[in-house]
């Protein structure tokens, strides 16, 4: 596939299985196979033409939560970005384009634990990714092995994700392909069956790319389908088998504040989740924020005048001594981002905030059920409170409903 790579931009895999070795397997019930790798047969994935390998999937802690970091630094030592779920979103920036990879597993890992959604994690990566990028790509692990049609799940999920955001979804764990279709108006391959798997039953010798390009403002969505002889293990591409095309509008603009516009830059490192916005005027570079723990940022009237941009950050603070959600209110200007106000976490510790959509001088803040005099993350109920902007922070204007 060299030269099939060698033709796009950004070509990303999900590679399933942990680097390290078999002994460092863990204990499990049942008798799914260990995908153990060895971390110098990853400069293959390099040489083929590899740029991002997401490692979100049910073999991903076959090896343990150590067999999984060495996974991500060993793709990260051949020069290939890992995208997994605690360093999503992920910016990829393509000329002028941003893109964003997104990855998660449905399906229980050899710890038993999967992503369960819906999600207010990744609701809040969702929406960061699209805030700051052209496209956004959710790449998933769901479904059953040798189904060659979605189940139930696997529809319930790409409702949700496209609704929350996803431009487009890309699936994989049947090992089979399962036809890719439009979920909300959003291309969803459900699965990509395999691409290099040593497994020898003849549906698995089918596979499929996706493959997206942007032309005249559009994002064509189609794919190339390829097929692994039954003495090989490389896959070959098929013609005269076509795939879906489907068409959705690029997005052409980012988060702007008072007539600057902001692009993502990714620390390069697959452990450092923060993220630097480069302010762009009238086409040209302005200046450069300092690196960011963003959760979610936003443009806000929030006194029904001035651009304001509302972030939620991810810091420490000796309110309540944990590493927590922070809401941070900024005003760019020629000199930069300037922070007018920083809080810990308002009345209550928070889970969320947004902007009210029918009111941009109100902030929504959905709460924690416990308090900063008495933590207690187990509480499981929430609160929910309106705030508004005085100028010099926020004041609440409603009594708060605990649910």
């Amino acid at each position: 596939m060299t030269e099939e790579f060698k033709k796009a931009d950004l070509v990303f895999g999900n590679l399933e299985g942990a680097v390290g070795s078999p002994k460092d397997s863990l204990a499990n019930g049942n008798a799914s196979p260990v995908f153990d790798i060895d971390s110098s047969d990853l400069k293959l994935a390099k040489k083929a033409g590899f740029h991002v390998l997401t490692i979100e999937n049910n073999h991903s802690y076959d090896l343990g939560i150590k067999g999984k970091d060495q996974t991500v630094k060993s793709v990260f030592s051949q020069q290939i970005s890992p995208v997994s779920l605690q360093n999503s979103p992920r910016f990829f920036t393509i000329g002028n384009q941003v893109i964003s990879l997104i990855a998660l597993n449905l399906v229980p890992d050899r710890r038993g634990l999967k992503t369960q959604l819906p999600s207010l994690e990744l609701e809040q990566k969702l929406s960061l990714a699209r805030t700051l990028s052209n496209l956004v790509i959710v790449s998933v692990h769901w479904g059953t092995e040798w189904l060659s049609w979605p189940n139930q799940n696997q529809r319930e999920a790409a409702d949700w994700l496209t609704r929350n955001g996803a431009d487009v979804v890309i699936g994989s764990h049947p090992h089979v392909v399962q036809e890719p279709e439009l979920v909300n108006g959003k291309p969803v391959y459900f699965s990509l069956g395999n691409h290099l798997f040593d497994q020898k039953y003849a549906d698995s010798k089918s596979g499929l790319m996706a493959e997206l390009i942007l032309k005249n403002g559009q994002w064509i969505c189609s794919g190339l389908r390829t097929h692994t002889r039954t003495s090989s293990f490389f896959p070959e591409v098929v013609t005269g088998e076509p795939v879906p095309v489907f068409r959705i509008p690029n997005r052409n603009s980012l988060l702007q504040s008072n007539g600057f516009e902001f692009k993502p830059v990714q620390f390069d490192s697959p452990e450092d989740n923060r993220v630097i916005l480069k302010a762009f005027k009238n086409g040209k570079p302005a200046w450069k924020s300092n690196p960011m723990k963003l959760i979610t940022i936003t443009n806000a009237k929030l006194d029904g005048k001035q651009d304001f941009l509302f972030a939620l950050e991810n810091h420490y603070s000796n309110l309540d001594k944990e590493i927590s959600l922070r809401p941070y209110v900024y005003f760019a200007d020629e000199g930069g981002l300037v922070a007018r106000w920083r809080g810990s976490a308002f009345s209550w510790p928070m889970l969320d905030a947004r902007i009210n959509p029918e009111n941009p001088k109100e902030l929504i803040v959905l709460h924690r059920g416990d308090s900063f005099i008495h933590p207690d993350k187990s509480n499981t109920k929430t609160r929910r409170a309106t705030y508004i902007w005085n100028g010099f922070g926020f004041t609440g204007i409603k009594d708060s409903v605990v649910n």
